[in-house]
């Protein structure tokens, strides 16, 4: 990891003091770097007024124009589904103006953003919703490209989530066709399918549909070295989960 602050103090100390003013300079530039998290030259400038520190809901809204931009362009479902975020936030205008311009700061592509996610990460229930804000503008065309899946499986771990969690964050999103098929198809065989009944709180139902769907999801079993046919019969069976999942959330109305 690049520390700017350890590398500045390290030769000003050289420059000043020859060897021990090195040592002297990267203990107090590593300080500086531990006080203010500067992981990076980026954060470095934005720190000392080269760019402006990015606010909460800026930081958003450049996450979002990043995803937006990652699959090569920026297409008009991205736009309407930022403006929908905007919505959703309630924005007063002042704050739109901020959002679309962190928006398109985030397509640019040159912010650091690893300290400002590692700060969030002691906000749990922020940092989900970023990551749920997120999945919503991916899924946005209908699609999942790669360098996307890679990008939130990426902050995800900035702010604490495996990429499992991330990945079983994103089922959640994913449309639902209806009306609903196979095992998942009516409300007490969805209920059978994830294990649990009537009587489960709907914290016991997302356990179970988190727990089944980690144990089923393609990406694991791809990744165990299973075969073609065993990842499509994964594929399958996460469908049904996600399914099921959505006929309970319907239903129970959570």
């Amino acid at each position: 990891m690049l520390w700017p602050g350890t590398l500045i103090g390290a030769g000003a100390g050289f420059f000043i003091a020859s060897i021990p003013g090195a040592m002297l300079g990267a203990l107090l530039g590593q300080a500086l770097d531990r006080r203010l998290q500067l992981h990076s030259w980026a954060d470095l400038l934005e720190r000392f007024g080269a760019r402006p520190v990015l606010r909460n809901d800026e930081l958003l809204f450049v996450l979002l124009g990043r995803l937006a931009k990652s699959g090569g362009q920026v297409v008009g479902k991205h736009i309407e589904q930022a403006r929908l975020e905007m919505r959703q936030l309630d924005m007063e205008p002042a704050a739109q103006k901020r959002a679309i311009a962190a928006f398109n700061r985030g397509k640019s592509g040159t912010d650091s953003l690893r300290g400002y996610l590692k700060r969030l990460k002691a906000q749990p229930h922020a940092a989900e919703g970023v990551l749920r804000a997120c999945w919503r503008m991916i899924l946005a065309d209908g699609r999942v490209a790669p360098q996307e899946r890679e990008l939130i499986v990426l902050w995800g771990g900035w702010l604490g989530w495996t990429r499992q969690q991330v990945l079983v964050l994103g089922g959640e999103h994913e449309p639902q066709p209806k009306p609903l098929a196979t095992r998942g198809g009516t409300y007490r065989q969805a209920l059978l399918l994830l294990g649990v009944t009537e009587a489960s709180d709907p914290e016991q139902i997302k356990r179970a549909y988190r727990r089944l769907l980690s144990r089923h999801h393609p990406d694991k079993v791809a990744g165990s070295g299973a075969g073609p046919a065993q990842v499509r019969e994964a594929t399958e069976k996460t469908r049904e989960l996600h399914q099921a999942y959505a006929s309970i959330r319907e239903r129970r109305g959570f």
